[in-house]
């Protein structure tokens, strides 16, 4: 490994440092977008019983919201429930909003990666290019350097596009991911938001 690094030259660093980058932004996305924790499997339930024994209390609203991004979006339906459909509805989508934001954090970082990773590469292979027209001289070409102009260059190139394939795999994965953790969010709080009215109505 180490004779690899050393056959790419100084500029494959940036591309190490930004494969550590990227590994450690896809390991921290896994993790935060596990369903289980975005999206508690029996929530919605124990928050309907909540309601319907009317166990709703602002220290119960207070845990619900702590407990889960969906818990949050659902806590906020609880806190407007005596609101009207209008001002709940802006209320849940103002906190719908935060909560996005957090779920696509660090997904921006990721595909800036995937953009930089190739042009680093390219940079790499420019290094390349460089040292390969160094080794021509009046006598003729250094063929050792020749050698190292030319592994220079793949190397990086390789290495840029190997970073930047996982990169922009992940960060496709993880929006549509996202966008299904709102989806499902956006459906419980309408169907809590229903349920609060019709109960209103009796």
């Amino acid at each position: 490994m180490l004779d690899l690094i050393e056959a790419a030259g100084w500029p494959v660093w940036l591309l190490i440092c930004t494969s550590v980058l990227g590994l450690a932004i896809i390991i921290e996305r896994l993790m935060s977008l596990r369903a289980s924790h975005v999206l508690p499997a029996r929530l919605s339930s124990q928050v309907l019983e909540l309601v319907r024994q009317r166990n709703d209390d602002t220290d119960a609203i207070v845990r619900l919201a702590g407990s889960s991004p969906l818990g949050r979006v659902l806590a906020e339906v609880l806190v407007n429930r005596n609101e009207s459909s209008a001002v709940r509805l802006i209320a849940v989508e103002d906190v719908g909003k935060d909560v996005a934001h957090r779920l696509n954090r660090y997904l921006p970082a990721l595909a800036t990666i995937a953009v930089v990773a190739p042009l680093m590469g390219l940079f790499g292979t420019v290094v390349g290019m460089i040292e390969i027209f160094a080794s021509y001289t009046p006598q003729g070409g250094d063929p050792s350097q020749l050698a190292r102009g030319i592994s220079i260059a793949l190397y990086n190139t390789a290495f840029g596009i190997i970073i930047a394939i996982p990169a922009l795999i992940f960060h496709r994965y993880f929006r549509s991911r996202v966008d299904h953790f709102l989806h499902r969010m956006e459906r419980e709080a309408s169907a809590l938001s229903r349920l609060l009215e019709r109960g209103a109505g009796r």
